[in-house]
């Protein structure tokens, strides 16, 4: 059996030896348990309850939200608790804690408040858009806005929907994205390198919870220490001035330095960006390096190619003095929405060809050996006691969930058409939401899956709604409010891994599933209706929304203009161009067959992809660096430990951020309460 092992091992190609390393940082262990009882129920209420209204308040005033820090203090808090009640958390349980809390944060403003304003903005009258707002999105009328009050029976229809929409999205978590979990996780065996970060963090606290002191919470502690004293410069600083001061004291730029500005004269059309967030370089650290070389590579690649394409004008609306932002956006517009299409595609072409292929080495190796390493029968048995539901349940339940929501998009439009809102729904619209609906979404979340489980990053394809409704030859406004069924599974497959990583059984998912949803629905609508009733949104008891929101309207007003009358000339009808987007698919499955051919590694490929669609270049520098740091420091000094300690440090820094985010919010709540006082 040995020599057969050392013989399969031989067998493995370089990328997979490369990923068998991040995946046995953690394995599988061997029995899963429940997660979900009392405590987690206690959890979500906690969340529901507190953190839901702090992360709306608090992206209605700074333009941030909680994130995942709202997890990590939540585990920690009822930790602490559970100590002085004299009882255990364990890990499934945390684990369990630590899935709700995220599921109930809002992510953004919220879509209640935020759809209250569009018919009483400035930016939407100039368009002569405020009237044709949809009335399932939000009520025109002058009167029933000006209550400020979601309590009113032209409010139905938009919280309605929103439950609705908020029910398929729960019930979907089981849908796709959990089939795509059993084909990369079980079939595949990629590594999903970013899973062991929530992972290890929560065995680190599990350890804590009970009284052991282990090198996971050691190293733990010292991330989060390292996260509290970074934060507490880089977040509470400005948080706080920001509170009492007409402008906040900040030692880093947030989120990023633009640097463009700067070097525009030698690199045209270059996005030159520096994020100087210390939480940056240490997920560089945790990465795998050569995808992070990989991603680095490309943007070189980009600074090379983007003052090319400048000078012989396919990068024609770039112009000195954009920025960064507005250069990203003027060159995806340009050039890179159709190449980035090509290269998802390539990514498409590859992960198939790598199944099919391995699929038939692995028949070849049990042919000679007898044993497989990649076990196709796992997508229809599953490991016993993991607590997964059938592969047919799952496809149902994505079946059942695209099928309503293409179902409610026409009945909607159809209406909309019917009070003059919008143009007839014809067969060809119905066809492109069924395509997106079981065409489209299909491959782009196998891609994303195929991503997240080796670079630890999902492929996100910009302006796909965006262009399909400007080519579609729609006209209104209505389009832009229906649902729209392109969706994207691949990060929800690093949830499962994490489920799967800490014993959780899945079944507690379920159950965690089915109680979030009543108490993030409710704690949304009563919240947002509390806050509405503070000051009218955007004003200025709340800032940031006061400061951006005609801003955004405004940017979308020019967005929704291109789908009305006299709109088909618009920026965005000609970005899809085919023969950009075939130069992407050659150009990446160029790089894919030189890399292979010279047994470079393959990893480095997913990072050029990565790098090359433009859509985070802030974070490329510092990541290179903390790979550089990792590899060619960390390493030699801690040897076969490091890649465990990598995992746990970056989770206990997440949360020692966390901690201080909370702290500098809290001070922010009671500065807000004390200055609007009448007393």
């Amino acid at each position: 059996m040995a020599g057969t092992s050392s013989r399969i091992s031989g067998s493995l190609s370089r990328e997979e030896r490369e990923l068998a390393e991040f995946r046995d940082l953690m394995p599988s262990p061997g029995s899963w348990e429940e997660g979900f009882g009392v405590k987690a129920m206690l959890g979500g209420l906690f969340v529901g309850m507190v953190m839901t209204p702090a992360s709306i308040y608090m992206n209605l005033v700074v333009g941030g939200d909680m994130g995942p820090a709202a997890q990590w203090v939540t585990i920690i808090l009822f930790i602490e608790v559970a100590r002085r009640s004299f009882t255990v958390l364990k890990r499934p349980e945390i684990y369990v804690l630590y899935y709700m809390a995220g599921a109930c944060l809002v992510h953004g403003p919220s879509a209640l408040l935020w759809n209250q304003f569009l018919p009483q903005s400035e930016s939407m009258r100039q368009f002569g858009l405020a009237d044709k707002i949809p009335p399932w999105v939000a009520p025109s009328s002058p009167d029933v806005l000006g209550t400020r009050s979601f309590f009113h029976v032209e409010w139905l229809a938009p919280i309605g929907l929103m439950a609705l929409g908020m029910f398929l999205q729960r019930i979907d978590h089981f849908g796709l994205g959990y089939v795509m979990y059993r084909i990369t996780s079980d079939v595949e065996k990629l590594s999903f390198p970013m899973a062991p970060v929530g992972a290890m963090g929560i065995t680190a606290l599990a350890d804590a919870s009970s009284g052991q002191d282990t090198w996971r919470w050691r190293v733990f502690s010292f991330g989060a220490m390292l996260g509290m004293l970074f934060a507490a410069v880089y977040v509470a600083m400005p948080a706080i001035s920001g509170a009492f001061l007409a402008e906040p004291i900040q030692m880093f730029p947030i989120p990023f330095k633009d640097l463009t500005g700067n070097t525009e004269r030698f690199l045209p059309a270059v996005p030159v960006m520096l994020s100087l967030d210390l939480g940056v370089v240490i997920s560089g650290m945790v990465l795998p390096f050569w995808a992070v070389a990989g991603t680095f590579a490309a943007f070189v690649l980009t600074m090379i190619a983007n003052p090319l394409l400048y000078r012989y004008g396919i990068l024609r609306h770039w112009g000195p003095g954009l920025g960064a932002i507005t250069t990203i956006a003027s060159n995806t517009l340009d050039f890179f929405f159709s190449f980035g299409l090509g290269l998802a595609a390539a990514v498409a072409v590859v992960g198939f060809w790598k199944v099919i292929a391995g699929l038939i080495r692995r028949k070849r190796e049990l042919d000679e050996h007898g044993v497989a390493t990649m076990n196709w029968a796992a997508l229809l048995r599953p490991p016993a006691g993991r607590g997964d539901i059938s592969i047919w349940i799952a496809l149902f339940i994505y079946f059942f969930s695209t099928t309503a929501s293409i179902v409610t998009a026409w009945l909607l439009l159809s209406y909309a058409a019917a009070r003059g809102l919008g143009s007839p729904v014809t067969g060809t619209l119905l066809g492109v939401l069924i395509f997106y609906g079981f065409v489209y979404t299909p491959l782009i979340s196998y891609v994303s899956a195929r991503m997240e489980g080796i670079v630890g990053n999902t492929v996100q394809i910009p302006f796909v709604r965006e262009a399909t409704f400007i080519l579609s030859g729609y006209r209104g406004l209505a389009i832009w409010f229906a649902p729209f069924p392109a969706h994207n599974y691949g990060a929800q497959t690093v949830y499962f891994r994490q489920t799967e990583l800490t014993g959780t059984s899945i079944r507690s998912m379920i159950k965690a599933e089915a109680f979030i949803y009543p108490v993030l629905f409710l704690s949304t609508v009563l919240f947002a209706q509390f806050i509405w009733r503070i000051a009218p949104i955007p004003s200025s008891a709340f800032m940031h929304a006061e400061r951006f929101w005609e801003l955004q309207a405004f940017r979308q007003a020019l967005l929704f203009s291109s789908t009305m009358p006299g709109g088909e000339h618009g920026p965005f009808y000609q970005a899809f161009n085919l023969t950009y987007m075939l130069a992407g698919l050659g150009v990446a499955l160029l790089l894919y067959a030189v890399l292979s051919f010279f047994g470079l590694p393959l990893l480095l490929f997913y990072g050029l992809i990565r790098g090359l669609d433009q859509s985070s270049p802030h974070v490329i520098i510092p990541q290179f660096i903390g790979a550089l740091l990792g590899r060619y420091h960390f390493a030699k000094k801690y040897g076969r430990n490091w890649p465990q300690y990598r995992i746990v440090f970056l989770a206990g820094y997440g949360c020692g951020v966390g901690l201080v985010a909370m702290f500098a919010l809290g001070l922010v709540f009671m500065s807000k309460s004390v200055f609007q006082s009448p007393y």
